[in-house]
Formats: structure tokens, C-alpha cells, sequence
């Protein structure tokens, strides 16, 4: 009223809420010859106004509400379509890790680009799948036929012992020596080769059963040189391997651990758990490795320069490594403080272990 009798005509609103239960007011100034003598004023209510407004605002809110539900709908259909491949491309892919090397992608539609992509990834694994083959064939059949010619090769160099010179009888050791490291170094290879093809299913175990199993089985040979044999750690250890894959890798490990400490020494075994893992950890007093030569531990036919004249071929550490693989173990060294070297197998847990720990 103050503006229309000052001459200024009101201003309507520009919209109205439909929250807003207060009347529409518009008011006019009346003029005489140019002069305000008075005003007039309307005062609407609004409630036809609000309630048109609020049906408009719930039309549109949910229109925009089933545009999203369909818009998510049809994107989540299509994001599966897309993806799928991608699923399956990644669980196969996670099989032929496991060494499951028969595991195939088959036919689950999607863009023409990853349908070509699929057909790709099965061309490549069935490529790997028969050199993998060829090579285990190779090694296997290689060491069969070699196995045969070298034991006859030394039989006939022991029938001749007897119709040897003395002078001649030094050489003839070496060569009998020689004879029976490539005779052990065949029966590794075959070990190897196996231990590669190796697709035994793990199952839940206990880890300090095993070890106790073990240790009595290699109780004789460290007393032969004097070499004590111990357990430590915890006894309720839960693994989640193939025993038997996990029985021959400790016993490579063992294997070292007691040839390399030195008569009188001591080996201990100890069996824990770590953040993801359980860990069954040898430790030896043997002279250990230089720190250039840890990574090179498992590398087929290897050994470091200083045990050259041990008994051994280089590959028991290979056939450990490639034991722990099958079932989704591993093998870690490190040489301890003082003297020796400290050998880590590690052994998933059981399933239900890991997503409590989780």
C-alpha cells in the first residue's frame, strides 16, 4: 500500500512455492491529473494456484524419477553386456595361473571388439597350453631315454673293474662319480617335470603335523652328521596346500639346510603365520649366501661358486619352488644375522581364514 500510494505500482511475484500459504497481494496506484489520490489493492489466495503448482513439480519429479530408474536399468544391462567378456576373460585368466591350463573362454556375446579379443585369448592358451606340453614331454621323455643307456653305461663300467690296471683304477672312480651325479641329475629332471604338471587339488592341513612327519623322516641322516633337528613355534597352524606337493618341497629345503650346516650344527624349523600367510621357516648354521646370489635361488641347475664341491645338482630348490607354485605357495631366503641361511616356505590359508582375517 506505501509503494502504490507513492506512485510505485507493486511488482507480482515471480513464482509461488507451493509451501507458501500467504495470499497473492497486488496493489495499483489510482490517479487524478497526474496526481496519486489513491489505491487499489487486490488480495488473491493462492491455494488453487499452489496445489496446480505442487501436481506440476510431482508430474515432473516423477518423470525425472522413471527416467532415472530406466536410464540405470538399461545402463546396467548394458554395462553386463560389455563386461561380461571381461569377467570371463578374468577367471580364465586366473585359472591358467593356477596351472588349470584347459580353462577356455566360451561364447558370452558382448561387443564384437572383445567377442574378437576372446577368441584371441583362447588362440594364445591353447598356444601356451601346447608349448607347456612340449616341454614337459621334452624334459620327461629326454630323461627316460637317457635314464636307460646311463644305467646300462654303468653296469658295463663296473664289469670292467675287475680288468683294470691299478694305475687306471682313479680315473675309472671319477668316471663312475660322474656317472651317478648325471644318473641323480636325470631322476631331478623327471622330479621337476612332475612337480610342473602337478594340478592335485589343496585341502585344509595341519602345518605342524606335517613338519613333525618330516623332521622324524630326516632325523637320521642329520644325526649321521651330528646335526640336531628341531621344531618351534605354534602348533595349531592351519594350511590351506597339497600335502603331499608341500611334504617334497620341505624336504628340499631340509635336504640343503642339513648339507650345508656344518657337523655339529643345529637346524631349526620353525612354523608361524604372517599378515596373509602361514610360514614354515628353515633355519640352518651353513655359510650362507652372498647378497647378489639370493635372487638367483631357484634358478634351475644353479649354486653359488663356494659349494661346487657339495653334493648336488641345482635343481631341488627349482622342484620346491615349482611344488609351492602348483598350489599358490612360495619360497623366500635371506641369510640371518650371524651365520646360516633362513628359508621361508609360505603356505596359504584356509579360505575361511582369510576372509576373517579380512
Amino acid at each position: 500500500m506505501r509503494a502504490a500510494l507513492a506512485g510505485r505500482r507493486s511488482e507480482a511475484p515471480r513464482w509461488v512455492a507451493p509451501w507458501q500459504p500467504e495470499p497473492l497481494v497486488v496493489a495499483v496506484p489510482v490517479l487524478r491529473a497526474g496526481d496519486v489520490v489513491g489505491a487499489a489493492v487486490t488480495i488473491s489466495p493462492t491455494t488453487e494456484l499452489r496445489q496446480r503448482v505442487a501436481w506440476w513439480w510431482a508430474l515432473v519429479a516423477g518423470g525425472a524419477l522413471v527416467a532415472v530408474v530406466v536410464c540405470t536399468l538399461l545402463t546396467s544391462r548394458l554395462a553386463r553386456w560389455v563386461l561380461r567378456p571381461v569377467h570371463d576373460l578374468d577367471a580364465v585368466a586366473h585359472d591358467i595361473a593356477q596351472g588349470r591350463f584347459d580353462a577356455r573362454v566360451g561364447d558370452a556375446g558382448g561387443p564384437p571388439e572383445l567377442r574378437r579379443l576372446t577368441t584371441s585369448f583362447n588362440d594364445m592358451a591353447d598356444a601356451v597350453q601346447t608349448s607347456w606340453q612340449r616341454q614337459r614331454s621334452f624334459v620327461s621323455d629326454a630323461s627316460h631315454q637317457l635314464r636307460n643307456p646311463l644305467s646300462a653305461l654303468l653296469l658295463r663300467q663296473q664289469a670292467l673293474e675287475m680288468d683294470l690296471p691299478p694305475e687306471l683304477r682313479e680315473d675309472w672312480a671319477s668316471a663312475q662319480e660322474e656317472g651317478r651325479r648325471l644318473h641323480r641329475v636325470l631322476d631331478e629332471l623327471l622330479a621337476l617335470a612332475t612337480a610342473e604338471q602337478s594340478v592335485s587339488p589343496p585341502a585344509e592341513i595341519s602345518l605342524g603335523d606335517l613338519v613333525d612327519e618330516r623332521i622324524a623322516s630326516w632325523q637320521p641322516a642329520a644325526g649321521q652328521r651330528g646335526i640336531g633337528l628341531e621344531r618351534t613355534g605354534a602348533d595349531d597352524v592351519r594350511g590351506f596346500a597339497d600335502p603331499t606337493a608341500l611334504g617334497s618341497a620341505l624336504d628340499a629345503v631340509l635336504d640343503n639346510a642339513i648339507k650345508f650346516s656344518p657337523e655339529g650344527g643345529r637346524v631349526v624349523v620353525d612354523v608361524g603365520t604372517s599378515d596373509e600367510d602361514a610360514v614354515i621357516t628353515v633355519l640352518d648354521e651353513g655359510p650362507g649366501l652372498a647378497a647378489d646370489e639370493l635372487d638367483r635361488i631357484g634358478n634351475r641347475f644353479w649354486r653359488s661358486p663356494r659349494h661346487q664341491n657339495v653334493e648336488g645338482s641345482g635343481l631341488g630348490v627349482s622342484i620346491a619352488k615349482a611344488l609351492l607354485a602348483s598350489f599358490g605357495g612360495a619360497l623366500e631366503a635371506r641369510n640371518r644375522e650371524r651365520r646360516g641361511l633362513a628359508v621361508a616356505v609360505r603356505v596359504p590359508v584356509p579360505p575361511d581364514q582369510r576372509l576373517t582375517s579380512r
